[in-house]
């Protein structure tokens, strides 16, 4: 199997927020052993604000909220962790390799095949990739939590076949078991709904800001991408092995789903952003959902926001609900202008620009993808 563990923040820190030796060293031995037995193994981790944060005089209880000291303390976090990882895999004969990725890396076409293949080399040749998101250089406020979606997209990216997300909670409960005595762990979710969402509640830790919510999200992705994903306790003994092996009670279990979507799909569903949104007919979205064909003109009442041609978009019906997201093939102003006519009645100008016919589709077929409900 090829194996994506993410760690979060709350499982690497202790209660002061200073990096711990020995939760990296319990994962390291854990990860020595899957690959003993034939698995590739990608860890995504976190904390590396938290282990920064000391040498520039904070602590977990003064965290700063001045995003470019949150960078700051990035820069300096980096190095504390991927040493720890170095010298813990180290001692148990295997090589770390660190991989910064940003979401740009996700949103161009050829830097995710450039990061593709650089951990897949480092794969190929027993390497341990060692993942963060490169927050030194965020263009935003850094977010906690994003490292759960980040190793649900690197599950998609390298073609995994298994999602490990460990954190300071066995699982998914029925209720939110800080406030419910009664709340119990549900071992295995089919499908994701509302209602599972619901459960999730809101941030965990207040080292990480994603919560169980962020990682139903990522378990979203993943299970869309044919990756089985796991949620579980990062304490548990032989966690890591127990989740490969498919053992009872190891946490929630997300099946993945039978059918897997193309690799440009999921990466037009899940990596790019949202530029704007196209609102469309009820008859649009039965056309859509049922015959799977292109979306047209005549089918959308109006967009919203701006963007341009060959940036992805999401599709709304009339209720405002997401049922698809797309790359388009208009730009805003001109689907405005001519949004509901049939193509017999677009003007000959849109359909040839002069360089030859253009698409009649707003969103063809074959860039447009059907969301999870």
């Amino acid at each position: 199997m090829r194996v994506v563990v993410k760690i979060g923040t709350s499982s690497l820190t202790t209660e002061s927020g200073s990096l711990q030796a020995s939760a990296v060293g319990k994962l390291a031995g854990e990860v020595a052993t899957v690959m003993a037995d034939g698995h590739q193994v990608v860890i995504v981790t976190s904390a590396a604000v938290a282990a920064g944060l000391p040498a520039l005089g904070f602590d977990s209880d003064s965290r700063p909220r001045d995003p470019v000291l949150l960078r700051a303390a990035s820069a300096i976090g980096q190095i504390s962790i991927i040493a720890a990882y170095r010298e813990a895999l180290g001692e148990r004969g295997l090589v770390a390799g660190q991989v910064l990725l940003a979401p740009t890396d996700f949103w161009f076409r050829n830097r995710y095949l450039k990061s593709r293949g650089t951990i897949g080399a480092l794969l190929d040749r027993d390497v341990v990739p060692v993942i963060n998101e490169n927050d030194v250089v965020a263009d935003d406020e850094i977010r906690f939590g994003d490292n759960d979606r980040l190793a649900a997209l690197v599950a998609h990216l390298i073609d995994a076949d298994r999602l490990i997300l460990l954190t300071d909670t066995p699982g998914l409960f029925t209720a939110d078991p800080r406030v419910d005595t009664s709340a119990s762990l549900i071992e295995e979710i089919v499908e994701l709904d509302q209602r599972l969402e619901d459960m999730a509640g809101g941030p965990g830790s207040a080292g990480g800001r994603g919560g169980m919510a962020s990682k139903l999200a990522a378990a979203k992705i993943a299970t869309w991408s044919g990756v089985e994903t796991v949620i579980a306790h990062s304490e548990r003994h032989d966690v890591v092995s127990d989740a490969v092996a498919g053992a009872d009670g190891v946490g929630t279990v997300f099946r993945a789903r039978s059918g897997r979507l193309p690799a440009r799909k999921l990466w037009i569903a899940f990596a790019l952003p949202s530029s704007g949104r196209i609102v469309v007919d009820a008859g649009a979205r039965q056309a859509l959902e049922q015959r799977q064909g292109s979306l047209l003109a005549a089918g959308v009442l109006k967009s919203e926001g701006f963007f341009s041609a060959d940036e992805a978009v999401e599709v709304v019906d009339e209720t405002g609900e997401i049922f698809a997201k797309g790359l388009v093939q208009w730009e805003s102003e001109a689907l405005n202008r001519h949004a509901g006519q049939r193509t017999a009645d677009l003007p000959s100008e849109l359909l040839d620009d002069g360089n030859g016919p253009r698409t009649i589709a707003v969103i063809h077929r074959d860039d447009l993808v059907m969301l999870p409900s």
